[in-house]
């Protein structure tokens, strides 16, 4: 039980949209299923549960970086059922590599990071490693190197900004998951939002109140989207798997991560993101990557709050 207790103390500090933290976990024996929580997928940003199914990935692959990490083996069955979406097992043992431990150490220190970050360039081999723990999940992460395609990526975010900000059923929704620091164990508190980009930055950042006046943010930005091969619910959950190996990678390596989520929130933006990679794949996240002041630590809702303890498993 403590190698469970680890593992879903690893799962609830995934990322989420809003930090809605949309899952919820049962546990007998050595078995772990995950599934969505519907109650907590964002109505206006995510109205589909795409992003919410991201997250639940992101969760189960803590739960097995920090199997791996406790000296067991994961084995992982994901379902096609739309709310119970995985069940994780705790196999028999093996040793831990140094990347297993080292995953497992970067789960408590990984941060959404929405201030600027510096002009200090992300080196070719930490950018190499980022595309590697992609394909590693059996997802994409597209690199945007050329200026050009950075200031079309760029223009279809504050696309996508514009069309969320006149819309009031997601302003609502934005205020609603935008917390006073330690009023709720969700949602994301004023400290943890980014200061306002001073006029003309390239990039459209979302607002969740921050601190302060308006500041530069880099002039160039490392963006990247992460795509899946197939855009079924299935695959919204194996690409989950591989945004989280890619955050974890990036931490592991000091280098601060942000979501860029508006392109792909926003249905024809997202088409247009799509159209702009030239590739037959679907765009999931937008990420921006650097080197930055780290960020505070958003709550979490304990493992207790949820996770049910059955007697046996179920069939």
């Amino acid at each position: 039980m403590s190698v469970i207790r680890s593992a879903l103390e690893a799962a609830v500090r995934a990322p989420s949209p809003h930090n809605s933290q949309p899952w919820r976990f049962e546990v007998a024996g050595d078995r772990i299923d995950v599934f969505l929580d519907g109650d907590r997928v964002l109505q206006a940003a995510d109205p589909d549960g795409r992003e919410a199914r991201l997250s639940c990935g992101a969760a189960i692959l803590n739960l097995r970086v920090a199997i791996r990490a406790a000296g067991r083996t994961p084995v992982v069955e994901l379902h096609s059922d739309p709310v119970r979406l995985a069940t994780v097992r705790v196999g028999g043992p093996r040793a831990p590599g140094v990347e297993d431990q080292a995953l497992a150490r970067a789960v408590a220190y990984r941060r959404s990071n929405r201030r600027p970050f510096t002009e200090r360039t992300v080196p070719p081999h930490v950018r190499e490693a980022l595309v590697r723990a992609a394909i590693a999940e059996g997802a994409e992460l597209t690199l945007v190197r050329e200026p050009g395609l950075t200031g079309e990526l760029a223009m279809l975010l504050r696309r996508a900004e514009r069309t969320q900000r006149a819309d009031p059923r997601f302003q609502d929704e934005l205020a609603r998951w935008t917390v006073t620091e330690g009023a709720r164990d969700d949602g994301v508190p004023l400290v943890a939002g980014g200061p306002r980009a001073e006029p003309g930055t390239q990039l459209a950042l979302r607002r969740f109140g921050g601190g302060g006046g308006e500041r530069p943010y880099e002039r160039t930005p490392l963006l990247a989207v992460l795509s899946s091969y197939t855009d079924v619910p299935l695959a919204q959950v194996r690409t989950g798997q591989a945004l989280q190996r890619v955050l974890l990678t990036a931490t592991t390596a000091g280098v601060s991560v942000s979501f860029l989520s508006q392109a792909v929130e926003v249905p024809a933006t997202r088409a247009g993101l799509r159209r702009l990679l030239g590739r037959p794949t679907h765009p999931q996240a937008v990420l921006r990557f650097g080197y930055g002041f780290s960020a505070p630590a958003t709550r979490r809702r304990s493992v207790d709050q949820v996770t049910q303890h059955l007697a046996e498993a179920p069939s």
